[in-house]
C-alpha cells in the first residue's frame, strides 16, 4: 500500500518534440526544451532562466512540497537529532606551519567556517591568542548561497587567498587578504576554478580560469597591486577533454600544472626561482599512462602504472632531469595492493593503499628502505592521510572511523612509530558504539564476482526481512566511498533501518580492474552489483526487497535511474541526488562542461557508433518504459555545472509519463544552489533530513 494519499495532480510538462540523428539512428526527444539556451549565463546569473521553465520547476517543487507535506514534523525531528549529534562550538586541530599553526573552527550557530591561527605552540582553545582571518558567517551574509573555497597562507604568512562561490554555479572569485590587518587588498580574480598557488616570495600566485563552458582551460599568474587583466598567460590547454589544475610543493621549488582526464595525465612544472620560465614538461601525455608527483629534495617521487603497473607503483627521478626515461623504481607494483597517493618528507616517503578493499598507510625510511604499515583490526573502517604542511618533519596526521566509531585524529611519529590521540570526534547527545554492529559481507555478482557490502545496524534490529534498509551506492570515476563513522545515518539505523554501502565496480574499492570492470562498455556491471547487493540483503533477510530505499547521487544517481529501469520491483522507493540520467544526450553535446573530460569514463558517442549503442543501452532516460516504478524522488540544482538542473526534470517528466503504478515521482529543484547542495552546515542537514523523512515514510516507519 502506498504511503502517498491524496496527492494533487501532479505537473504535466508538455512535449515539443526534437529529433537527432546520429550514426543513422533517429531519437527524438519530448522534453529538450527543458534545457535553456542560455544556460552558461544563467549559470551566472540565474534570474535570466526562461519563464516557462521556472514555471515547471516551481509547479515540480509546488507538488513535491505537497506530497511531503505530512513529513514536516518529522523533518524537524530529524534536524534536531543531526544537529544534536554535532558539536557546535568546534575546531580542528591546527596544523604546524613555520611560526603559525593553522586551523578553523565554528561558533554556536554558525553555519561557515572561520579560519583562524595561533602560535606554533600556542593553545588552541585560548582564545586570547586565537587571531581569526576569514570569517565565514560574515562574508555570507545577505547571500542565500555562499561557499568558501578556503584560505591558502603565502610562505610568508603575511596574505591569504581565499575564494568564494555565490551562485553555486562553481565560479570562483578570488581575494587577497592581509593577515595582519584582515583587510582584503584591491586584488580580485574572477572565474576560477576556487584557489591558488602562491609563488615563495608571497608576491605572485598561479591561478586556473574557466572558460565559457566552465573548463578550466588556462592558468595565470597574478602579480599582488595589478589588475586582472594585466597577468600573464603562463599555459593554456588547447584539449578540451582534459582536466588542468596548478599547485605547489611542501618546499616550494616549483609549481605543478597537473592536466589529465580519467585514464590520462601530464605535469609541467615552473622552478619558482624563474617565475617567468616556460613551463617544462615532465613526461608527455600517452593515452592511458597516469602519473603524479611530489617533490623530495633532490629528486622527484612519480606514482604511476607506466609498463603495466594497473595498481601503480613509485618511481623516483632526478629534478634536473625528470623525463620518463630517467625514472627508476622504488616501490614495485604488487598486483592487488593498490596505491592511491603519496607524499615526501626530508626523511621518509609515505604512500596510501588499499589492500583487500581495507586502507592503510605506509612509511618509507627514504635513508634505509624499511618500511613499515600503519593499519587497524576492524572488519571495515575509513583512514584518512592529512600529512602535514612542513617538509622536514618526522610527524604526520592521519583520521581514523568506522561505522561504529567516531572519528579519531592521530599525530604519527614516522621515525618512533609512536601515534598521539589528538581529538575525537564528539557526539554531544551521545553515542554508544556497542549499540551497534557494523559488517562487511559479500553479495554474489551475476558473474561470479563477491560485491563488498559494508552494514551498519542497531543489535536490537531484527534481522527476519522486517527491517527497513537505505542501500547507497555510487561506482564511477574510481571513487571509494569509505566505511566512515555518519552521524546523520543513525537517525534511520535508530529508528531499525540497516544502512548499506554497496562497493561496486567503478570504484577503486578492490583495485584498479574492480574499476574498469565498470567502466566504458562494462558500465552495466556497475549497475548489476547494485542490483546484485539488493538481492543478497533480501535473500539473507537484512531486508526485503519492498522495504529497500535505494540512494545515489550524481554518478550515483545515474545508478539510481538505471537500476529503477532494470528490476524497479527489488526497491520500495528510489532518491536520486542530483541524477547524471540523460547520459546520451549529455556526452552527444561537447559544449557541456564535462562532456569531453568524460569520454574516457563512459565512452564517445559522436565518434563512436558503437559506444553509442552502448550508452544508449543503459542512458536511463532513454530507457524510461511503460512499467510499475516504485516512489522515486529526484533532486537537482539550477546552477549546477556538473549535473545540469534539466537531466533530473526530464527524467521526472518522462517518468511521469510512462509510469504504469501509482507510486509518485517527485522532483525538487533547489533554485539557489548547485551540484553540492546548500553551503552551509545546518542547511545541508536540512536537506538531509528532507531525503530521510522520503525514506522513512516510504519504508512505513512515520
Amino acid at each position: 500500500m502506498s504511503a502517498f494519499k491524496n496527492l494533487p495532480a501532479a505537473p504535466v510538462a508538455p512535449k515539443k518534440p526534437v529529433t537527432d540523428k546520429r550514426h543513422g539512428i533517429s531519437r527524438t526527444d519530448d522534453y529538450a526544451w527543458l534545457r535553456a539556451d542560455n544556460w552558461q549565463a544563467m549559470f551566472k546569473d540565474p534570474s535570466i532562466l526562461d519563464g516557462e521553465i521556472r514555471k515547471h520547476l516551481e509547479a515540480e517543487n509546488a507538488y513535491m512540497n505537497a506530497a511531503m507535506a505530512d513529513t514536516k514534523d518529522l523533518q524537524k525531528t530529524l534536524f534536531a537529532e543531526m544537529r544534536g549529534r554535532i558539536k557546535e562550538e568546534d575546531s580542528s586541530v591546527p596544523m604546524k606551519d613555520g611560526a603559525f599553526a593553522y586551523g578553523t573552527f565554528y561558533v554556536k550557530g554558525g553555519e561557515h567556517p572561520r579560519y583562524f591561527r595561533i602560535p606554533r605552540e600556542g593553545a588552541v582553545n585560548d582564545e586570547t591568542i586565537r587571531q581569526v582571518l576569514l570569517d565565514g558567517d560574515k562574508e555570507a551574509e545577505g547571500k542565500a548561497y555562499f561557499r568558501i573555497a578556503g584560505l591558502n597562507h603565502s610562505r610568508d604568512h603575511a596574505r591569504g587567498i581565499w575564494g568564494y562561490d555565490d551562485k553555486g554555479s562553481e565560479y570562483f572569485t578570488l581575494r587577497v587578504r592581509d593577515l595582519e590587518t584582515g583587510e582584503d587588498l584591491v586584488d580580485v580574480v574572477e572565474n576560477t576554478g576556487g584557489g591558488g598557488a602562491w609563488a615563495p616570495d608571497g608576491r605572485s600566485f598561479f591561478y586556473t580560469v574557466l572558460d565559457e563552458n566552465h573548463r578550466p582551460s588556462k592558468i595565470y599568474r597574478h602579480v599582488i597591486g595589478t589588475p586582472q587583466s594585466n597577468d600573464r598567460l603562463v599555459y593554456e590547454e588547447k584539449d578540451p577533454g582534459f582536466f588542468m589544475s596548478v599547485g605547489g610543493s611542501l618546499i616550494d621549488d616549483f609549481i605543478y600544472i597537473d592536466i589529465h582526464d580519467h585514464q590520462t595525465s601530464e605535469y609541467r612544472i615552473i622552478p619558482t626561482s624563474h617565475l617567468t620560465a616556460d613551463p617544462r614538461l615532465v613526461a608527455e601525455r600517452v593515452t592511458g599512462l597516469e602519473y603524479s608527483m611530489t617533490e623530495g629534495g633532490d629528486v622527484f617521487y612519480i606514482l604511476t602504472n607506466a609498463d603495466g603497473a594497473k595498481d601503480f607503483k613509485i618511481m623516483e627521478a632526478p629534478v634536473e632531469a625528470p623525463q620518463k626515461e630517467n625514472w627508476r623504481e622504488v616501490v614495485p607494483h604488487r598486483p592487488g595492493i593498490l596505491i592511491l597517493s603519496h607524499t615526501a618528507y626530508a626523511r621518509h616517503l609515505v604512500w596510501l593503499q588499499r589492500r583487500e578493499g581495507l586502507p592503510e598507510i605506509v612509511v618509507r625510511d627514504r635513508q634505509t628502505g624499511e618500511e613499515h604499515a600503519i593499519a587497524f583490526a576492524e572488519e571495515a573502517y575509513s583512514l584518512g592521510l592529512s600529512g602535514a604542511a612542513e617538509y622536514d618533519t618526522d610527524v604526520i596526521r592521519f583520521s581514523y572511523s568506522s561505522m561504529t566509531t567516531p572519528s579519531q585524529l592521530f599525530d604519527y611519529n614516522m621515525a618512533t612509530r609512536e601515534r598521539r590521540l589528538l581529538k575525537t570526534q564528539e557526539v554531544p547527545s551521545g553515542h554508544d558504539p556497542e549499540d551497534y554492529v557494523t559488517r562487511r559481507v559479500f553479495a554474489p555478482a551475476t558473474d561470479g564476482a563477491s560485491v563488498p557490502v559494508t552494514l551498519l545496524y542497531r543489535k536490537d534490529t531484527p534481522l527476519d526481512g522486517s527491517a527497513p534498509c537505505l542501500l547507497y551506492g555510487y561506482g564511477a570515476y574510481g571513487i571509494t566511498i569509505p566505511a566512515s563513522f555518519n552521524t546523520n545515518c543513525l537517525s534511520l539505523v535508530d529508528r531499525g533501518f540497516v544502512y548499506a554501502i554497496a562497493h561496486i565496480r567503478g570504484g577503486k574499492d578492490k583495485g584498479f580492474q574492480w574499476y574498469e570492470d565498470g567502466k566504458m562498455a562494462m558500465k552495466p556491471n556497475t549497475f548489476k552489483d547494485f542490483i546484485a547487493a539488493a538481492d543478497y540483503l533480501n535473500q539473507e533477510k537484512f531486508t526485503s526487497y519492498a522495504k529497500i530505499i535505494a540512494e545515489g547521487g550524481s554518478a550515483g544517481g545515474m545508478l539510481m535511474g538505471a537500476v529503477a529501469n532494470m528490476a524497479p520491483e527489488k526497491f520500495g522507493g528510489i532518491i536520486a541526488a542530483v541524477p547524471f540520467v540523460d547520459v546520451l544526450s549529455t556526452m552527444l553535446d561537447d559544449t557541456l562542461p564535462l562532456t569531453p573530460p568524460e569520454w574516457p569514463e563512459w565512452g564517445n558517442p559522436i565518434e563512436s557508433a558503437e559506444f553509442y549503442n552502448i550508452i544508449a543501452s543503459y542512458s536511463p532516460y532513454d530507457n524510461v518504459a511503460a512499467r510499475s516504478y516504485p516512489a522515486i524522488l529526484a533532486l537537482g540544482g539550477l546552477t549546477d555545472p556538473r549535473v545540469t538542473y534539466w537531466e533530473p526534470a526530464k527524467w521526472v517528466a518522462k517518468l511521469r509519463e510512462k509510469t504504469t503504478g501509482s507510486e509518485p515521482v517527485l522532483l525538487k529543484t533547489n533554485m539557489e544552489a548547485g551540484h553540492g547542495g546548500a553551503s552551509g552546515r545546518f542547511q545541508r542537514l536540512e536537506e538531509i533530513a528532507f531525503e530521510y523523512a522520503f525514506a522513512i515514510k516510504v519504508a512505513g516507519r512515520m
